[in-house]
């Protein structure tokens, strides 16, 4: 068992638990990079793999619609969207990232179910680069620590 590294109340422990994670293509580099250190994490915290259901989707913007395909199964202790928006020269940045953002949003609520949001949104290639791997670690301690707390709440 691991502890958080951000205020958690105890050591974190994925034994058992079913987690879905959607995956963006687009910024492939960056989006795989947190694939795999969220995968790591996950199975750092006792998830095992075949407790891993990983889909890929074209973009951020297509990662709300598969969250919500994986929740209505009620098959998932957690969910995990994972994507990479890279600021460019016109609006289309600020539209991903909040229609992105508020369909995960929207899943966890509808559904009643923890998902944890690391779609980055960076300024740069670089920005995103920085955070992939921290990200991806984040998000399988977040899904972990929701599912078991949510679990304590039942």
């Amino acid at each position: 068992m691991l502890h958080a590294d951000k205020g958690s109340a105890g050591p974190l422990d994925g034994k058992g638990l079913r987690i879905g994670i959607v995956q963006a293509r687009f910024n492939e580099n960056i989006t795989g990079a947190l694939a795999q250190a969220c995968r790591d994490a996950l199975q750092d915290l006792g998830v095992r793999d075949e407790d891993i259901t990983h889909l890929l989707v074209p973009g951020a913007l297509e990662v709300p619609s598969a969250l919500q395909a994986l929740a209505e199964r009620d098959a998932y202790d957690a969910l995990i969207a994972l994507g990479c928006i890279i600021r460019g020269e016109t609006y289309h940045f600020e539209l991903v990232a909040n229609e992105s953002g508020a369909g995960v949003s929207r899943v966890a609520l509808d559904y009643r179910l923890p998902v944890a949001n690391a779609i980055l949104t960076t300024e740069d290639l670089e920005q995103a680069v920085a955070r992939q791997s921290e990200k991806g670690r984040d998000a399988a301690y977040v899904a972990v620590e929701m599912a078991r707390l949510l679990e304590t709440l039942e």
